[in-house]
């Protein structure tokens, strides 16, 4: 169990890198109006996003198996572990809305600014925050 647990956290940790740096590359592209310097971001936003998703499946797999078939979170006094897994969703929706945001940057349909990115960057710290909380004090 203590080696699912380990590359379920270093897979955890991989994917959030991503998640924190992906919206960097949307700030930058926001706040752009060089062709060269757009064409070299949306090629490292794509670049990141896939494998940001690639680091993102085994995360969300080995947390399955632990939580099914380990037990962990499971039984009365674990609505922590629900409360988790719906930051996780969330977490996950995150990711897919990066995915839709990267689409409307490469057909050049976005219309927010560089302020609003700044704005979403701060949304996974935020989530890591409290699903890190949720796991380690298990407050319910």
């Amino acid at each position: 169990m203590l080696w699912i647990k380990s590359l379920h956290l270093l897979f955890v940790i991989s994917w959030f890198a991503g998640l924190f740096y992906l919206p960097r590359i949307f700030v930058n592209l926001a706040d752009c109006s060089d062709p060269t310097t757009i064409t070299r971001l949306l090629t490292m936003a794509r670049k990141l996003y896939r494998f940001t998703t690639i680091l993102a499946l085994p995360a969300v797999v080995l947390g399955v198996v632990l939580w099914l078939y380990y037990g962990i979170g499971r039984g009365p006094g674990n609505g922590w572990m629900h409360a988790k897994l719906a930051l996780v969703v969330l977490v996950i929706g995150y990711h897919h809305a990066c995915g839709s945001i990267l689409k409307k940057f490469e057909n050049g349909l976005n219309k927010r600014s560089h302020v609003w990115f700044r704005w979403f960057n701060e949304v996974p710290v935020v989530l890591l925050f409290a699903i890190i909380v949720l796991v380690i004090v298990k407050p319910f």
